[in-house]
């Protein structure tokens, strides 16, 4: 059953500084943005959210820009308001991070695609959220605010277990930031459809100086699996990645698909990309 509009409150904060001054006294207020996720969660009475802090209209957490921080190489920074139709619009993330446009192509119809934001695929934390591998073989890190100041986590170390993450209460993403990548880079989606679709199983790689392997959607989180990667990038067979992979997901049976399936699936994607990019 819907959720009784009566019953929810929201904040409509006119800046970023405002919003975080929200944040600290009121920890309980959900940050929201595209809704493409929460308004599925209210409309069907499976969320236990009741107050929330609208964030659309900062733009603050907007744009795509490439920062060149002194001494380190440009890196690729994506404001948390980007949508998914921005992501494919973009020259400047088609040219770095080809992988992420392919992704965001996939997610929804072009409707979700327009208000759906990266920030809030990352913040919902689930397994399946289609950018997220991608965000974890790029090595991104994740920055976050609040009114006490600015820190950044490496995509790999962001989630702690299913739909959570060290985000704290008081804190939003505020963008994303991605450092040149070396190498090929290669993704792909199994669902039941190529869109409109939850993933049954997602592989994103980079194949370069240093071999990147992520999954989602076989196991409570992304999956970086390094052991895999090890293998592959001291010239190991496919097939001895196949079993070290195998050892570091956990994928589950549910109503997409089942864990065996999960599992042959990844392990064929694992020897797809070590071919397509060699």
């Amino acid at each position: 059953m819907p959720v009784d509009a009566r019953a929810l409150a929201l904040q409509r904060p006119r800046s970023l500084k405002a919003a975080l001054a929200m944040l600290a006294t009121a920890p309980a207020l959900t940050p929201i943005a595209g809704c493409t996720d929460v308004m599925v969660g209210l409309h069907f009475g499976t969320s236990d959210q009741r107050q929330f802090i609208d964030l659309w209209p900062l733009d603050e957490l907007r744009g795509i820009t490439l920062d060149k921080p002194e001494g380190l190489s440009p890196r690729l920074r994506i404001g948390a308001l980007t949508t998914y139709t921005e992501i494919i619009a973009s020259p400047i993330i088609r040219k770095r991070v080809p992988r992420l446009v392919a992704a965001a192509r996939e997610v929804g119809g072009a409707q979700i695609q327009n208000r759906g934001t990266l920030g809030g695929n990352i913040a919902n934390a689930s397994p399946a959220g289609d950018t997220l591998p991608v965000l974890a073989a790029a090595d991104a890190r994740i920055v976050l605010r609040s009114a006490g100041g600015e820190r950044r986590v490496s995509f790999s170390e962001f989630y702690t277990g299913y739909r959570t993450s060290v985000r704290q209460p008081d804190e939003l993403i505020t963008a994303i930031e991605i450092p040149a990548i070396e190498g090929r880079q290669w993704w792909r989606k199994v669902g039941t459809r190529r869109a409109q679709a939850i993933s049954k199983v997602m592989m994103a790689g980079v194949r370069g100086p240093q071999v990147r392997i992520a999954l989602g959607s076989v196991g409570p989180v992304v999956v970086l699996a390094t052991g895999a990667a090890k293998v592959l990038a001291h010239g190991g067979s496919v097939a001895d990645a196949q079993a070290a992979l195998a050892r570091e997901i956990t994928p589950i049976d549910d109503v997409r698909s089942a864990g065996e399936y999960r599992q042959q699936v990844a392990a064929n994607l694992l020897a797809q990309f070590w071919k397509e990019t060699e």
